[in-house]
């Protein structure tokens, strides 16, 4: 299995080991005596000879996270032990719980589809099917199984695919028949109820599945796991796989196309046994009578009894047996080994059995029914908003000492994770109604709006006595598709979707009318699949190394950078869990509640709210004024950016922050707020406003292409009147600039909406900026001047420095950065500056005036968006004595001075976008010394002569330059690019990958593909075929079967053509320059072609699908 279930150990793991050393000692002594062996090198090379090449290795790809499984891609092995019908063996977390593909690859390199037909609920094996007359070049052999021929001392040899080699043959000696069961994971998949093998054999991770074999070319036992601290292997004994298998080989004669699913009974009293030896079993008070009629009814050797470990609440044991009951007999049998209380459970499935025990020498007689053990293995899920829900499986509540059958969180997906719903969560209410299945959950989700926001309540193993009580808001923007039940078929070996809502049941989803109003929208239904998107939730995940491992080999160890949604370390603005898993929701409201809802005396409820809010406000100790007038203006963000459209390379999931707000009338209100909380347009955003308590949402209206400032638009109406009277916009100050040694106001928000300021003195009026790239490009300030004080509230403190009487001068702000140490370490870091209110002040004023641009609906109104006119050139200053150095004239240099005699510096070109109109013109080291024979200095001056050509209407958009390049004066036109504030706004999901437009911070490294450069694949997914044949992030599509993809329209008349299991050849090329062509599987079951774009008539996400399976191309 993959990495996050193969190195995610238990932290008790390493106590559990070194307190059973004693005992694995003893145990050494009274194993059976060792057999001789008499096998020479010849039976070896015979007995591999017939072995290997019925040896393969597995490569499986879990399509979802389901279970004890996360959703990625692995390499393992198996082998055949049934020529004529095809079944290979392997482990169970190879198998998987949940959809899985897979292929095996024979020792000849011949490659084949298998399909999973069983998977013990307990036991570490599994079978996969494939078509033997696949197989055309390559004389093999089924492996026998024979689990009677282990023994202590025993040479054996394990082959396999040990640590990723596609044949490895270790070798090792049999030292232990009677090992507990190896434990992986306190939250994980963990075998139990049976022996393992033990072995110095020294197998990794890719090992899992691999056949032990004896000199005679038989298969002893199972290899499954190993213990990372040491040489330890641990193998499954082979009793109970026969058995299945068994059963398998009754269903089918031979390989048939179609596979009749196979019943394999197994019965379960929900209770966890542990073999104890008799001195143990002694000290919990068996009764010596008992221990000698034990001893004589139980095999020559015996050193033991099986005794109770735990109970799972609910189950048939449950208020009958507890932990230390010592197991006698079973229907009057005395019963020492797991594999004959297992049998009799096995055989008696819905039927009752005696127990006869010893509670602290107390002999106990109870009666139980047999449970089937299939009806509390899960074999469906839902699937909403990215999360996969299911009932809690045995193997679960087994671990966590839950009932069976309880709403399981198994991926928390969007909307679960931006409500702070932790994974392994159990569900237990939700929008006031308590939850005992996933059918209730259903029922009330197709109650919902979209935009609702209810409250839910959870439980979790870490903290299972207290519920915690969050609100969770339906998606309100498409990001994903409708909610899926998926069901395992098991003649097919696939999990087959439907809609969880009947599509005659459903109202019609309502359309924005011409006015734009929002109206109240159902889910709808698709016959689309989702897929769970490349999200690493590190806060809820814990992420340790085990001491024990499944050996199966993980393709995330991938050389190539990938970024990474959510990673551990100093990222600004990630909200941790508790603090909103730790919030109580009394209320239930929806987004439009606040608008259609008016009660009698709502507005006598709202003054009452209001005048103790402003009471307590008004009660701050030692505010200044300015703190009191901004404070009303003040707003805080929180924003979720879903994974399935984390674009233009946005680092994080969670962002929070402090804005401003700029205007505020009764048809529209804008805040202003860095890009460091709120970084691209496809996100959600929800606002606290200081001045009245209330949450709103808002929508993303404008992002500055180059400055470190985006303007968020909410509806007024939503605050009601009380709170529309209360709120405020601040008024802005432009004139006169900043400058050094002013006296700035402070004053920003804290977590708990408490306006805080502080006096500072500004130091530095005119700082440039020099942010580095980041291993994966986003966004980063450039050619900016940001303003410096000489003190701050530390590096995630933001909000507005304003003058003595409150007006606003400038923006604090947060800017990203990454710190790099040495070559392959970094760490994303943030620190805080002030943004001048000018630049903001000019681009609101064209948006109030209606300026040519865009239309884009804001709250039922369609208002054109300013569009932005720059030189896409990187700037960076250098001083003029440097520039002197470098041959600049005496002239220019007076020039300069007398321009701007503070700066003295003059403005150098770093690099030029890709794709930009100066990119042929402009190079690296030029001295922009004037435009239009007028010396420029600094950033704004190329601004303003930007915006000077707007104005001007008779011109071609160049800007005309006198730069100085390598000691000579050169007159030069250069064309400027036009902009516009909203970003990317299509996104296509292909195979898993999400691929985009390149934005400009991909643009900025100054190389585009000569073969196209519009596909530019921004993140995967795991558990989808780019995942698997590892076609990561960071690269450019440019060819897809020879066909060229120069952008996303001819990407979908290409991909659209493409078939369900088809292979796809296709030609990259990195991010350095690289050039290289793989090959993929397409999969259009479970990771379908579609696309999510925004339509500024609605201001909506659109999702649509493109190509699914048994759907007709869009």
């Amino acid at each position: 299995m993959g990495d996050q279930l193969e190195r995610l150990g238990s932290d008790a793991m390493g106590l559990v080991e070194g307190a059973s050393s004693a005992k694995d000692e003893l145990c050494m002594e009274i194993d059976p005596p060792f057999r001789e062996n008499v096998a020479t090198a010849e039976d070896w090379r015979r007995a591999l000879n017939k072995v290997v090449p019925a040896v393969v290795v597995l490569r499986t790809t879990a399509c979802r996270a389901f279970d004890t499984e996360s959703a990625g891609a692995s390499y393992a092995t198996g082998f055949v032990v049934d020529k004529r019908r095809g079944i290979i063996l392997t482990n169970r977390h190879v198998v998987k719980p949940g959809p899985v593909v897979a292929e095996a690859t024979f020792v000849n390199r011949e490659e084949i589809p298998v399909h999973p037909i069983y998977r013990d609920p307990v036991h570490d094996f599994g079978f996969f099917r494939y078509d033997p007359g696949a197989i055309q070049f390559l004389d093999y052999e089924e492996i026998p199984l024979s689990p009677e021929a282990a023994c202590v001392g025993l040479e054996i040899r394990v082959v396999g695919n040990d640590s990723g080699e596609k044949v490895s043959i270790l070798a090792g000696t049999l030292a232990r028949l009677d090992r507990d069961a190896p434990h992986y994971k306190k939250d994980g998949y963990n075998d139990f109820n049976t022996f393992y093998m033990q072995a110095a054999s020294g197998t990794k991770g890719g090992s899992s599945g691999s056949p032990v074999i004896d000199w005679q070319g038989r298969a002893v036992a199972l290899n499954a796991g190993s213990k990372s601290s040491s040489a330890s292997a641990f193998f499954l004994p082979l009793e109970r796989v026969v058995r299945a298998l068994g059963f398998l080989q009754k269903g089918s004669d031979s390989y048939v196309n179609k596979w009749e699913a196979v019943t394999i009974p197994r019965g379960t009293l929900q209770v966890t046994f542990l073999h104890k030896g008799f001195d143990e079993t002694r000290r919990l008070g068996l009764q010596s009578e008992t221990e000698q009629v034990v001893r004589h009814a139980s095999p020559p050797g015996e050193t033991g009894m099986l005794v109770v470990d735990s109970v799972v609440p609910g189950g048939p044991a449950h208020k009958h047996l507890e932990p230390g009951d010592v197991l006698v007999r079973v229907n009057g049998e005395v019963i020492t080994q797991f594999l004959k209380l297992e049998t009799l459970l096995d055989d008696s499935v819905n039927q009752n059995i005696e127990l006869q025990t010893e509670r602290g020498g107390t002999s106990l007689t109870v009666n139980l029914v047999v449970q089937d053990l299939h009806s509390i293995t899960p074999d469906y899920f839902l699937e909403v908003s990215g999360a996969v829900i299911h009932p809690l499986s045995y193997q679960q509540a087994r671990n966590f000492r839950f009932h069976c059958g309880l709403v399981y969180v198994t991926e928390p997906g969007y909307m679960l994770f931006r409500a702070g719903v932790p994974r392994h969560a159990i569900i237990k209410k939700f929008a006031g109604e308590e939850i005992s299945c996933l059918e209730e959950l259903i029922a009330i989700l197709f109650k919902l709006s979209r935009g609702a926001r209810v409250p839910l309540e959870y439980i979790s193993y870490m903290d299972r006595h207290r519920r915690k009580s969050v609100l969770v808001t339906i998606d309100r923007h498409e990001w994903y598709a409708p909610p899926q039940i998926y069901t395992r078929v098991d003649s097919t070996g696939l999990w087959m979707a439907k809609p969880a809502f009947q599509p005659d049941s459903l109202l019609l989803s309502s359309c924005i009318n011409d006015a734009g109003s929002l109206a109240v929208q159902m889910f709808s239904v698709s016959g689309e699949a989702n897929g769970m998107e490349d999200l690493h939730q590190s806060n809820n995940q814990e992420l340790t190394d085990g001491v024990t491992s499944m050996e199966t080999n993980c393709e995330d160890t991938c050389d190539e950078t990938r970024p990474r949604d959510d990673s551990v370390g100093t990222k600004k603005r990630r909200v941790e869990d508790e603090l909103s898993a730790n919030t109580n929701i009394v209320a239930d409201c929806s987004l439009l509640d606040t608008r259609e809802v008016k009660l009698e005396d709502s507005n006598t409820l709202q003054n009452a709210v209001l005048r103790d809010f402003q009471g307590a406000t008004a009660t701050t100790a030692n505010a200044s004024f300015s703190e009191r007038v901004i404070e009303p203006t003040l707003v805080m963000f929180e924003v979720h950016v879903p994974p399935s459209c984390m674009l233009d390379g946005v680092h994080s999931q969670h962002f929070f922050g402090t804005g401003v707000i700029i205007y505020h009338s009764q048809s529209m209100g804008l805040v202003a707020v860095d890009k460091n909380t709120v970084a691209i347009s496809s996100s959600d955003v929800m606002l606290s406003f200081a001045a009245f308590p209330i949450e709103i949402p808002g929508e993303v209206v404008f992002l500055h292409p180059v400055h470190n400032y985006a303007l968020v638009a909410y509806d007024p109406s939503a605050l009601g009147d009380s709170g529309f009277s209360v709120v405020r916009a601040a008024e802005l100050l432009p004139e006169p600039a900043l400058r050094r040694g002013d006296s700035v106001y402070l004053v920003g928000l804290s977590r708990s909406l408490q306006a805080t300021s502080r006096k500072s003195i500004v130091t530095n009026p005119c700082a440039a900026l020099n942010i580095g790239s980041a291993d994966c490009p986003r966004y980063r300030a450039t050619n900016m001047e940001v303003i410096e004080l000489d003190t701050d509230f530390g590096s995630t403190f933001s909000g507005a420095l304003t003058d003595e009487h409150g007006r606003v001068q400038a923006i604090w702000g947060s800017f990203s950065t990454q710190l790099k140490f040495g070559c392959n370490t970094s760490e994303d870091h943030q620190f805080v500056r002030g943004i001048p209110i000018s630049t903001i002040s000019q681009v609101l004023d064209k948006i109030i005036s209606g300026a040519k641009g865009p239309p884009l609906l804001i709250n039922g109104v369609r208002r054109p968006m300013p569009l932005v006119r720059i030189l896409e050139v990187e700037l960076y200053p250098t001083l003029l004595s440097k520039a002197r150095s470098f041959g600049l004239s005496d002239d220019w240099v007076q020039a300069l001075v007398k321009k701007d005699p503070i700066r003295r510096q003059v403005l150098r070109v770093k690099g030029c976008l890709a794709g930009s109109q100066a990119e042929t013109l402009l190079e690296q080291g030029d001295m922009v010394l004037a435009i239009d024979k007028e010396p420029v200095t600094c950033f704004h001056d190329i601004e303003t002569a930007c915006q000077a050509l707007d104005k001007c209407d008779n011109t071609d958009g160049k800007l005309n330059l006198t730069i100085f390049r390598q000691g000579r004066e050169i007159d030069i036109l250069v064309g400027t690019d036009v902009r516009d504030g909203i970003g990317t706004t299509r996104v296509i999901n292909w195979c898993g990958c999400i691929v985009q437009d390149p934005h400009p911070a991909v643009r900025a490294l100054g190389f585009l593909p000569e073969e196209g450069h519009g596909v530019y694949v921004a993140r995967w997914c795991h558990g989808s075929p780019v995942h698997r044949y590892g076609l990561y992030a960071l690269q450019w599509i440019v060819e897809i079967n020879g066909k060229p993809t120069p952008d996303l329209e001819a990407f979908v008349n290409v991909t659209k053509e493409l078939e369900h299991g088809e292979f796809v050849r296709v030609r990259t090329v990195h991010l350095n320059g690289k050039p290289r062509v793989l090959t993929l599987k397409q999969d259009l079951h479970y990771w379908p072609t579609w696309e999510l774009r925004f339509n500024p008539e609605t201001a909506m996400w659109r999702r649509k699908t493109i190509k699914a399976l048994g759907c007709n191309t869009v």
